[in-house]
Order: C-alpha cells, then structure tokens, then sequence
C-alpha cells in the first residue's frame, strides 16, 4: 500500500500543469446522493459533483463528522439512501464486508478511461474506488510561539513534551497540547498512529489473531496518557474540529493534525490573523526508537452503492468523476489537499503530508478485519486514559472486544 500511495501522488505530480477539456456531466436523468467527511477538499468535491444537477436530475449531498456512524446504514437499504460513500482506506472495508458498494469495473470501461489508473482502487481484482486525495496526521504548531521561547520545532513526542513543560511554564498557555482524542474513532486513530510509532504489530503473523497486548502497546497507552496531561480537560471530547478551533482561539500550540484540515487553520475565517499566521506544518512526530513515523498515510475517494438501478449508478460514477476533474483546482482549492488530480500544483500548507510519504510512513492498515480492531480500540481506550484499568487490562479489553466481534464475522474461529 505505500508503494501504491507513494507513486500515486508522484504520478499525479508529474502530470500536473497538463489540461484536459471537460464537456458536460454527460447525465441525462438519475438520483445521485454523497455521504461524506466535511472537511474543505471534500466539500469541494461534492460542489464539483452538484454541479451536475438539472432537470431531471438530483444531486444532493450529507457531508459530517459523523459519517462513518451513517454510512453503512444509508447504503443498506434497496434501494440505498445514498448512491456514493465519500471513504478513505479505512473505511472501505466497512462497506466491503457488509457487501453495500459495487466493483466499477463497467463504469471504468464506458466512463472512465481518462482517469489515470493510480487512482484506480483495486481490491481482490475489482476497481472498488476512485481515489482523488492523499492524506497524514502531522505536527501543525505555532511558530511564533515556539521561537519566543527559543524551542526547536518537535521530531517526537518527546520534544512535544519537553516543549510542552516550557509553554506552560511560561504562562503561554495552560493546555498547549491538542489532539483528536474524542472516544470512539478518533481515540483509536492516535493509537494507531502511536503503536505504529512503537514498532508494534496488530496480529499475530498471517493471521486475524490480535497481538498488542504488549510492550509496544503499553508504551503507546503510556505515551498518550503523558501528552494528555498537557490537553484540555475535556479532550475525550475533542475530534479535529474541536481541537483545531482550540488552536484558532489560541489555546492549542501544538497538535497532530491531518493535513488535509491545516488550510482552513491558516485561513482569515476561523483565526485572528497573528494566529492563522503563525500556524506552521512539519513532517509526522517520532516516537521511541523504532524509526517507524507515528502516523499513517490514507487515501480518499469515492464508490458507487451497490443496491441502487443502473441508471442512478451511471449518474452517481459521471456525477462524482466531474467532482475530482481538474476544473475543481483554482487558487482556492489547490491548498485544500495533495489532490491525485490532473493539474494539481503542490502548494506549502501540503508539505506535512509530502514530508510524511517521504518519510516512510506506513499506510493505515486495509484489513477486512481491522475495522473491528479499530471499533474495539475507540470503545475501550478511555478507560485507561481516565484511570480506570491499567494498560495491560485496557490491551487485554480491546483484545476481547475484537476477538467477540471477529468471530462473529467469521474472522476467527
């Protein structure tokens, strides 16, 4: 996967500046409907999928925070609520195994032979996605601050601890530290990230069984519960939203923040201007000594609902093409994302996400199984962090959880 990642975005680099002629959608009738994440890149795709509506025609769109709680369900149904899931290489293999998206293949071949083939995701065989964007949790931080107190930009956690000390001895801010600790999904994103940083590995080798209950998952628990003491109370609350408007209202002076979000932090709508302009990127944190970036590299992209007419795929496939076509990319748009998209110019606020490909971060994990871990993982982690189990319950906990849900699924015997 990072191989696939990594050339993905060199070959949409070296094609940017090139032109293509788009006509119209193309779409004589049908009901297209995109559930989604909200950040900006992806609003941005779904404003170049509306612009497809007309008469006869529906393009309609639910972009939210909350989208993986809805997705499943709204492309169960037959026929499905929504016509397209906006995903990333997590959340595919939700849709996969409830067997809720269709392979592409077909609308590849009539529609799209014009999207390059890196954007092409192929599972088991079968284009299963488009992918438009590429993505990574990186430090983002306040470069004013940090050189008023003469502290180097962070490497590890370490240093962000260590800077963290001085920030609030210095009386710059009680609660410097930020992060998208919110129980549930974004909790189990940073220990991903911090078990990976470990060097830790999630399954026993070539099989489903789960293995963290270990060294390397005791230190990320450990890791995260110190950086925690230098967050806001309420940070079992805190998803990116929520962190990254503690940053704008100039609480935050560090965070691990996805890159594809630093954009709208440095924009003049949120922040005062001597905030957003101060608002700095780097490259992904270390951690310990495996050498291993504490982070992992996505993509996004879009599928098709499998229990929708042809008619409604066809549009959904012409509607959702226009939203990633080079005609999306202007001055506002370009910074949004590192955009797999002809024409696509690298702009600055970007260069935490290239400094994390380019550092040889690993992809999140694309599992059939690993969605369960992930569920099990938000479900659990609190407990630890608010005192109530040591690590190695918590781990044992997880473990339990994901073992209970992977034979259900016919993962584990």
């Amino acid at each position: 996967m990072n191989a696939i990642l990594r050339s993905a975005v060199v070959s949409a680099l070296m094609i940017a500046g090139s032109t293509t002629v788009y006509a119209n959608c193309g779409i004589s009738s049908g009901r297209v409907s995109i559930v989604g994440n909200e950040f900006p890149a992806i609003q941005t795709v779904a404003k170049g999928a509306m612009d497809c509506a007309g008469e006869g025609i529906e393009v309609k769109s639910n972009l939210t925070a909350d989208h993986q709680k809805i997705n499943v369900a709204g492309l169960q149904g037959n026929p499905a609520e929504y016509t397209s899931a906006i995903i990333a290489n997590s959340s595919i293999v939700a849709l996969m195994n409830e067997d809720v998206i269709r392979p592409l293949d077909d609308l590849v071949a009539k529609h799209g032979a014009d999207i390059p083939k890196n954007q092409l995701i192929t599972i088991n065989g079968k284009v299963m996605a488009v992918a438009f964007m590429a993505n990574a949790q990186h430090l983002t931080y306040r470069k004013d601050v940090l050189a008023e107190l003469g502290i180097e930009t962070p490497k590890s956690y370490e240093d962000m601890l260590a800077a963290a000390e001085k920030i609030r001895a210095a009386g710059k801010s009680e609660f410097p530290i930020g992060g998208a600790y919110k129980a549930g999904w974004n909790l189990a994103q940073e220990f991903v990230n911090m078990y990976i940083g470990h060097g830790g590995q999630f399954y026993k080798e070539g099989t489903a069984e789960p293995a963290l209950n270990n060294d390397s998952g005791i230190a990320a628990l450990n890791m995260m519960k110190e950086l925690s003491a230098y967050m806001n109370p309420d940070y079992l609350t805190h998803d990116s939203n929520a962190t990254g408007a503690e940053m704008e209202a100039g609480n935050v002076i560090m965070m691990n923040m996805w890159g594809s979000r630093v954009g709208k932090l440095q924009d003049d709508e949120g922040a005062p201007a001597e905030i957003a302009s101060n608002i700095e990127v780097s490259g992904p944190l270390m951690v310990g000594d495996s050498g291993t970036p504490a982070t992992t590299l996505w993509w996004d992209g879009w599928t098709v609902a499998k229990n929708i007419s042809d008619a409604d795929a066809e549009a959904t496939f012409l509607a959702m093409k226009n939203g990633i076509s080079p005609g999306i990319l202007n001055d506002e748009t370009m910074g949004q994302a590192v955009w797999m998209i002809e024409g696509y110019t690298p702009a600055p606020v970007n260069q935490g996400v290239f400094d994390s490909i380019s550092s040889g971060a690993v992809a999140y994990p694309m599992l059939p199984y690993h969605g369960l871990m992930h569920t099990a993982l938000g479900n659990e982690l609190a407990d630890f962090l608010t005192g109530k189990e040591d690590a190695a319950k918590t781990l044992a906990d997880v473990e339990a959880a994901y073992a209970t849900a992977a034979k259900e699924k016919g993962f584990l015997n």
